[in-house]
């Protein structure tokens, strides 16, 4: 693939559109159903997820699809958009601002576009493989902080863990709370990523980190000078669930710290 400049900017405005169906549909009354454990889905997560999928499906006709909601959609062989279309939905739900509709594009196993679009936050971040990573319209670019006990860390808690990912991640909190500045549960991992890419986070860690909420944003860290690993250390996949994304600097002082408490 050349320029994908044309097909990041069209993607861009149907994601926008998605964004501006959720805050119009935050503060009205919202119909609701229960997921895995505590997880819930709304009827703004569907509303979101027809118009990123169709409006996407008519950029790319062949193109398969990974979504949040509706799971695996068959298509072209090496094209797939990966989509969540609204991250972070109990904070939605409760009318928090810490949301955002994110999507991927991967060609021949790799993510050539990344769009997230946190329109309460006021954060909106863009990818195009070798051309540009940007958050808000500046270049991506994580911190300079080099030691954790500067650091500021988001660390994933939500309502889908099992008893004990419930356990391993307040390990995590436990340990990072007497070796870092500060620790922070955002839930929104696409945001938190951007953060990090964008130089307001130096760290963010989930054990649990689903393809979908997460695939622009480690090509957002890593455009942005940083690293995202497994907690083992190895370059974290699209499908390896635990995320370990920092600005590079503290990287191997948090494998070191959270390594110890993850087994």
């Amino acid at each position: 693939m050349t320029d994908l400049t044309p097909l990041l900017e069209r993607a861009e405005g149907v994601v926008a559109e998605a964004a501006a169906k959720l805050v119009a549909m935050q503060t009205a009354p919202l119909r609701m159903e229960r997921k895995d454990l505590l997880d819930i889905v709304t009827e703004a997560d569907l509303a979101a997820e027809e118009i990123v999928v169709s409006g996407l499906r008519r950029l790319t006709p062949g193109a398969a699809f990974l979504a949040e909601e509706r799971g695996a959609v068959v298509g072209a062989e090496g094209e797939r958009w990966i989509i969540d279309p609204l991250d972070g939905t109990i904070n939605y739900a409760r009318g928090l601002p810490w949301f955002s509709v994110t999507a991927a594009y991967e060609f021949d196993g790799r993510v050539q576009l990344g769009l997230v679009h946190a329109p309460r936050a006021g954060v909106i971040a863009r990818y195009a493989r070798g051309q540009l990573a940007t958050i808000d319209g500046k270049p991506a670019r994580v911190t300079e902080t080099r030691s954790l006990a500067d650091a500021v860390i988001s660390v994933c808690l939500t309502s889908h863990f099992s008893r004990d990912e419930v356990r391993r991640t307040i390990a995590l909190i436990e340990r990072l709370a007497t070796t870092a500045r500060g620790v922070r549960i955002v839930v929104s991992g696409a945001l938190e990523m951007s953060l990090v890419a964008s130089g307001r986070l130096d760290g963010f860690v989930s054990i649990k980190a689903d393809v979908v909420s997460h695939a622009a944003g480690t090509e957002l860290v890593r455009a942005g000078g940083g690293r995202v690993t497994t907690l083992a250390g190895t370059d974290s996949k699209l499908d390896d669930l635990e995320k370990l994304a920092s600005n590079g600097f503290i990287h191997d002082e948090l494998l070191t710290q959270l390594g110890t408490v993850t087994g």
